[in-house]
């Protein structure tokens, strides 16, 4: 992965976390144990530092960075969606920041709350525990169920055993020039959308 030292602070990574190697690095970063970040993540740790506790998983295209003095930190099992931009603010553990949302300095998401996709919460902002919200500016919508939260936690854990199923066998290489006979599908877990889940 393009990994970069800053005056002399160099980026941390768990030996058993996964970093894509298209996602970038820089300064003082702190990637933690059984931890994902995906491919084309920026992780700017030029400023203030970055921390990303067990299990926390930031997903493609993301971008992280923060103002200087400031830590911008994932807890334990944070799920960051793809696309999502964090800046000098806490996800707390087992909170969720969907798809292109935006987080803002200072800014704190509650253990167990939800960050709808596309949400932009202002700097500052104080987000319940186990509770949605969404919009621009975001709102708390209101509080989740436990099937929610049960289902947050079955997708967290879902790129848990992705982040080991890449250490063990994710390789570059080159495109077949076709399908070939009998192509396998990758067994992974099931995994379903929130939707699918309510509907039983």
């Amino acid at each position: 992965m393009p990994c970069y030292a800053l005056e002399g602070v160099v980026p941390v990574v768990d030996a058993t976390a996964y970093v894509h190697p298209t996602a970038v690095l820089i300064g003082d970063v702190i990637v933690g144990p059984g931890c994902y970040v995906g491919p084309c993540a920026s992780l700017r740790g030029d400023f203030g530092r970055i921390v990303l506790e067990r299990g926390a998983n930031v997903q493609d295209n993301c971008t992280i960075h923060g103002f200087p003095d400031q830590d911008t930190v994932v807890e334990e099992n944070g799920h960051i969606g793809h696309g999502a931009v964090l800046h000098s603010c806490v996800v707390r553990r087992d909170a969720l920041v969907g798809m292109n949302a935006v987080v803002m300095d200072e800014a704190e998401i509650g253990a167990n709350a939800f960050v709808a996709a596309c949400a932009f919460v202002p700097a500052g902002m104080r987000v319940p525990a186990k509770s949605l919200v969404a919009g621009i500016p975001a709102t708390v919508r209101r509080e989740l169920g436990d099937d929610e939260i049960a289902w947050k936690r079955e997708g967290t854990e879902t790129y848990q055993d992705l982040t080991r199923r890449c250490l063990a066998s994710l390789v570059e290489t080159e495109p077949l020039p076709a399908i070939e006979e009998g192509r396998p599908r990758l067994q992974s877990p099931e995994v379903r959308s929130l939707i699918a889940t309510r509907r039983g």
